[in-house]
């Protein structure tokens, strides 16, 4: 099992204090020198709680440009990209150019998006988005598979040809996260690796996610073993926990991060991406640790 590393791209705390590129990239850097497999960051425009002042975000595809030439050999992608803010093309290009970069790290995270401020404030249109990451599908997947497109739909269009293509033949993996059927179907169809957030400990909700997607592949006619199955999971602020692993989060102490990360190992699971509630370069050493150990 593979374990990475999920980055705070957003403002944090009731300051809503940034981290900047220099503190990700510290951060980053860490996770590859101490052998952590992946480093992701999500991607929103802003999060707007109830009553509370919303907190900004970087640009999730600009960090993650300069993150793949801070780095040699961690895989580093979206978690996810909200497919609906971008022309499907554009984000088809600018997934082959971060291949390049890169030299073939690069894992193309999509979903559809579900912070529907965020939609109701550029007008993109929240009601539509899983329609729009369907058909924006039918002309990313093309492109990076096979170098063209010619698809015409109502949200999505694209007739071109991707050149120069990056380093892999088939292009960057493709990660899709999801719950509902509908996009479970599209999971199933399309996608290389699938992925659920966010958990402690290993929880039902999780397996009967799990069972969904299996049912999905059985209808679509696919071998459920050709997508990869990842997780994220929430490791507390060491002096906010309560010292226990719970479904929610992992407690930070070494000894409690192995049992928590085997218990996803003996789930099966291919990838867990750790999000921490206090990101410092000493506790992504105790997780790399923790991982070196299972």
């Amino acid at each position: 099992m593979r374990v990475g590393l999920s980055l705070p791209i957003g403002e944090r705390g009731e300051e809503r204090r940034p981290y900047s590129y220099q503190q990700l990239r510290e951060l980053a850097v860490a996770a590859e020198k101490n052998g952590l497999a992946s480093i992701w960051v999500a991607d929103h425009l802003f999060y707007a709680a109830p009553d509370k002042a919303p907190r900004g975000m970087w640009e999730s595809l600009s960090i993650l440009a300069a993150l793949a030439d801070a780095t040699e050999r961690v895989e580093f992608g979206p978690l996810v990209l909200c497919t609906p803010f971008r022309n499907p093309g554009l984000i088809a290009w600018m997934a082959n150019t971060l291949e390049e970069i890169s030299g073939g790290r690069f894992v193309l995270g999509l979903g559809a998006g579900w912070h529907q401020p965020e939609f109701d404030a550029f007008g993109f249109e929240f009601d539509s988005r899983v329609s729009f990451l369907a058909e924006s599908l039918e002309v990313i997947l093309p492109l990076l598979r096979d170098g063209q497109v010619d698809f015409q739909g109502r949200f999505a269009r694209g007739n071109a040809e991707l050149r120069p293509l990056g380093p892999r033949p088939q292009g960057p993996p493709i990660m899709i996260a999801g719950t509902r059927p509908r996009m479970m179907s599209l999971i199933a169809r399309s996608a290389d690796r699938w992925n659920s957030v966010w958990y402690g400990l290993p929880t039902d909700e999780f397996r009967g996610e799990r069972a969904d997607l299996l049912a999905a592949c059985e209808t679509v006619g696919r071998d459920p073993a050709t997508i990869e199955i990842s997780a994220g999971l929430v490791i507390a602020d060491p002096d906010e926990s309560t010292g226990t692993n719970g479904p929610e989060e992992l407690a930070p102490s070494i000894d409690l991060l192995i049992e928590g990360l085997a218990a996803w190992r003996a789930e099966g699971v291919d990838e867990v991406m750790c999000s921490l509630r206090r990101p410092t370069v000493e506790l992504v050493h105790t997780l790399a640790r923790a991982a070196e150990r299972i």
